[in-house]
């Protein structure tokens, strides 16, 4: 059986929902897990239309705390400069910081061969579901119909990965919240988030996120 892509899977669903709206339904809600303004710039754009938009902004795993602190500061400054995310009234939750949560979930400690891993292994594999099951249990736990990530955007993402755990996340239990599939850097996605960087004069900053992303 062929597998439809990811990318293709949201945009069904999310022209069903956007028909649904024009005929008087209100917009679902949506976490967006987010880790950066830059790579939550078009995927608002894409969404905010259709879907009732909270980023939530958990990311332990960003070292050093200054590096965590400008990309949260980035992403707060262009939510109140984006026409799009005034007008769609966006909101942003911010969760805790603590380092060592990201290295007990990932377990780089005790497999040290996984801190020489390049991008898109196993250790970002574990990084990728730590956050988004955070992520899921928020949207769980305040009844959001929707939530998703904005980690598929990079080009340094693997997609697969991501959309497996959320998928599996959303048929953990019995909970209404579902996962929207996504593959946010097609159809000029990457692109287009970068464009959007410049012309707001976002800080794209130039490793993932971890210190073992920031050494190589």
């Amino acid at each position: 059986m062929k597998i439809v892509p990811y990318y293709k899977q949201m945009e069904a669903i999310v022209a069903e929902i956007g028909e649904s709206i024009l005929h008087g339904e209100k917009k679902p809600s949506l976490l967006l897990h987010a880790c950066c303004g830059p790579c939550s710039s078009a995927v608002i754009e894409q969404l905010a239309s259709v879907f009732a938009i909270t980023i939530y902004y958990y990311n332990p795993n960003i070292h050093p705390e200054a590096e965590y602190t400008r990309r949260l500061e980035e992403l707060k400054k262009f939510l109140t400069q984006f026409p799009v995310a005034v007008q769609n009234s966006i909101k942003l939750v911010v969760d805790s910081y603590n380092t060592e949560d990201y290295f007990i979930a990932t377990r780089v400690r005790e497999e040290p061969e996984l801190q020489q891993e390049a991008e898109k292994g196993e250790r970002c594999r574990r990084c990728y579901e730590f956050r988004m099951r955070r992520a899921y249990d928020y949207a769980s736990a305040n009844s959001f119909d929707w939530f998703t990530t904005t980690l598929s955007i990079s080009p340094h993402k693997d997609s697969e990965k991501i959309n497996a755990i959320g998928l599996s996340l959303a048929d953990s239990d019995e909970c209404v919240t579902k996962f929207l599939p996504s593959d946010f850097k097609k159809r000029g996605g990457f692109l287009r988030s970068t464009k959007l960087s410049e012309e707001y004069g976002l800080w794209r900053q130039d490793y993932c996120g971890c210190v073992y992303s920031m050494r190589k």
